[in-house]
Parts: structure tokens; sequence; C-alpha cells
């Protein structure tokens, strides 16, 4: 009599790929773009996840711009290079700006990461996982914020030869991406719920330059400004050398471009300016300034400075809070110098003491937060329409269109007085401000 036997078969069951995203907003958009790519090869991928088995992988995108953030990079690639060597986890693969700028020393150093990528190796980071880049998949991205905004990168690397700035050494030189492949990345996030969308780039007021010959930023906004269910669109990172002031004409054309403008002015005083290699002197900066808010008189500006870059003198920095006096940003924040390998400033003595440094930095914060508050206080008793993020105890939290995610106000809206679903618009009536939050009920 024959008999026969059977196997279950047993499913091999695929690794899963977390990704670790370190630094800017743009860095969180290359993972999200990674991430889509690996889905669309149908694997299992997720974003800083904490359950992670022995066969999983880890991919970790760095940021390499100053101190800290290298040091925080260098920490976390530790962090699962001794995992792995535990065996609790599988592989580990590290990219971004960090690699990109000291990948020799990093294989040197710390041997046992399985490899290291640069900030251009989409395609090399897809091969080393066993995926393929799906050209059919270009603006498919896999979100990591709310799926209500998204950070929006129009343009990859700098032109510009700001003498601090590590960014062209690791990111390269400013290239555009083509206008109707950003327009069919916006439809695609419209159509999955994206309201909000948070241009960014090293440089956004160079857009176009390389590929169509001229500034188009003006352009691109109108052009995204028509696909339907984009209803905020934020400019982030202008460069305030060259600004193209046609886009503040789009601004006030359009409602749905917000009244909203970043842009990092570093300094003040024409030496430092110069020793900078800003391209604008102090009167030219306030001009632009002044320029600006002519043009669009209820736009709120953001901007970031330095304090203790080489040579700035006690005047210097007095001049510089001044100017922050009298300006009125209604944004600011302010960051000690970093003495940064390869860049032009390196060549200078690094000669304000880190004490200094942070002394100046609390001193410009201080004054920034009074004129917050006395700007947020006008708020109150106004309505404005607020786009909400989260629910959080007793409050619905969210922004207005004068506030970008994470590192500007927040509106703190009393549940009490009606209902906000995550992603939704509300008008809000302001009843009590403070230094950076907002608070306001629902008025229906």
């Amino acid at each position: 009599m024959n008999t026969k036997t059977t196997s279950k078969i047993i499913p091999v069951k695929k690794p899963k790929i977390n990704v670790i995203t370190l630094g800017c907003s743009k860095n969180l958009y290359d993972s999200e773009v990674l991430m889509g790519q690996l889905r669309g090869n149908s694997m299992d991928v997720t974003h800083e996840s904490d359950k992670m088995g022995k066969d999983d992988i880890v991919v970790i995108n760095t940021c390499g711009f100053i101190d800290n953030a290298k040091q925080e990079s260098i920490d976390t690639i530790l962090q699962y290079s001794e995992l792995k060597e535990a065996g609790k986890i599988g592989k580990v693969i590290v990219t971004g700006c960090l690699s990109e700028r000291y990948k020799p020393e990093l294989e040197a150093e710390i041997t046992n990461v399985d490899a290291f990528f640069g900030t251009n190796d989409l395609n090399n980071i897809l091969h080393s996982l066993g995926a393929n880049y799906k050209h059919e998949l270009i603006g498919e991205r896999l979100l990591t914020t709310p799926s209500h905004f998204a950070y929006f990168k129009i343009a990859e690397g700098c032109n510009r030869p700001c003498s601090f700035c590590a960014i062209p050494l690791m990111r390269g030189k400013h290239v555009s991406r083509d206008m109707q492949e950003l327009v069919n990345e916006a439809k695609i996030l419209a159509a999955n719920g994206t309201k909000e969308l948070i241009l960014i780039a090293q440089d956004l007021t160079y857009y176009g330059l390389d590929i169509y010959g001229k500034r188009n930023l003006d352009e691109l906004l109108r052009r995204l400004s028509d696909v339907p269910g984009i209803e905020w669109i934020r400019l982030q990172y202008a460069y305030p050398s060259g600004f193209p002031m046609e886009i503040l004409d789009a601004m006030n054309e359009r409602e749905n471009i917000c009244k909203y403008l970043d842009m990092p002015l570093q300094h003040i005083t024409d030496n430092m300016l110069k020793s900078m290699r800003r391209g604008i002197t102090k009167q030219k900066t306030i001009d632009i300034v002044n320029q600006i808010r002519d043009k669009v008189p209820t736009i709120a500006m953001r901007t970031t400075l330095i304090c203790g870059y080489p040579g700035e003198t006690e005047q210097d920095f007095e001049e510089m809070l001044s100017w922050v006096e009298e300006t009125k940003f209604d944004r600011l924040g302010c960051f000690t110098y970093s003495h940064e390998e390869k860049t032009h400033a390196h060549n200078l003595v690094d000669d304000v003491p880190d004490e200094v440094k942070q002394e100046r930095v609390d001193a410009i914060m201080e004054l920034q937060q009074g004129i917050s508050f006395d700007i947020n206080q006008e708020k109150v008793g106004k309505t404005y329409k607020v786009l909400v993020d989260r629910k959080e105890g007793d409050f619905f939290v969210g922004r207005t269109e004068f506030d970008s995610p994470e590192v500007d106000n927040e509106v703190l809206i009393d549940a009490a007085t009606g209902y906000a679903a995550n992603g939704s618009f509300v008008k809000v009536k302001i009843d009590r401000a403070e230094d950076f939050d907002l608070y306001g009920q629902i008025v229906k």
C-alpha cells in the first residue's frame, strides 16, 4: 500500500526594516521616500519602532550639521551596533549627512555596521536591502508626520558660500526638482488627506535657476495652490540675498499660501555678515525685512541667529540685540556657533568662549520671549482659523497659519467648547495668551 507524507510549509518571516531619523525635516523627507520605496517593494517597514526582533534591520538616517547633532548620530549608531553585537537585531545600515561627511572615519571606528551610505545613495540603499528603485513610486511617501501636514522638499543642496555652513559638503550643489513632478506629488498627498504643505530646501528662493534659468518659486507656489485639497502652503528656509519679491505677490493673491516666511538672517553687523559671506549688508537686511512687511502687512516672519561666530565682539552682539528689539520678529531661534571642519570659517580662530556664546543666546531668547508675549497679547479677542494637530488632556492643540509645527506657537483649544478632529480646521477665538502659546474657544 502506498502512503503519502505531507509536510507543512512554514512561511519565512520577512525581517522588519526600522528607519531611525535624526536631524532636520529634510532628513525626515528622505526617510519617508526611502520607506515609500521599501513599502512599494512589499517590505515590512516602520519608523522608529521600539519593537525589534533578532532578524530585523535598522537604517539610521544621520545628521552631521553641528557638534551636538553629530554626537547624537554617533551615539545612536553605537546603540544599535551594540544591539547587533548582542544578537538582538540583524543588521545596521547608516545613511545621511554624517556618513556622507565622515564615511572613512566611521568605517574605521565602528566596524560592525553593515554598510555606510551618503545622502544621494537611495538606489544603493535599496539594493543592499534586496529592493529595487521603482520610478512609478516617485511622489509616493510613507508619511511620518500626522497625515494632514507634510514636509515637501522642492530642491536638494545649496550653492551659497556661507562660511559657517557644512551643508554643501554633505548635500552638494543646488538641484531643483521638476515642477510637474512636485505638482504630481502634491496631488498624491492631497488625495491621501494632506491639507498643509511645508515647503523645504536648503534655499527655497534659488528654486528654478538651475533647470528653468530663473527663480521660479512664485510659479511653483501658484501651481501647488491650484491642487484641490491643499489648504495651506508654508515657506521655510528663504535666503535674504536675491530674495524674489514675486513670491509675495503670490502670497497676496492666494488664500491658501500662508502669510508666513522663515528667513534665517544669522547676524546683523556688517563685519559679521561679511565674514560669514552672506552676500548682504545690515542696511540691505533691514530694507528687505521692511519691504516684505510693507508688501504683506500681516505676515509672520521667523528668523534664526548665530551667537559667538569667530571675531564677534561685545559691540557686535549688542548691535544684534538692539536690532532684534527694534525689528520684533514674530518667531526667532538662536544658536551658538559650531566650528565645523572644512568650512571657510574653520580657518578662523574660534575665539568666543563657550560660556559667552551661551550667555549671548540666552540674552537674545529672553528678549524674544518678551517680544513674543507682547505680540501674542495683541491676538486676544481675535478669531483665527486653526488646524488641529492632536488632542492633549482637556485641549485640542493646533496652529494658525502663522505657526509651523514643532518650532512655533500652538493654540490650546478648550475641548469643552466643541469637538475638533485631528486634521480639521476650526475657528477659534483667543481668550488668553502666554509667551509662546495661545488659548481659545471654538466659535460655532
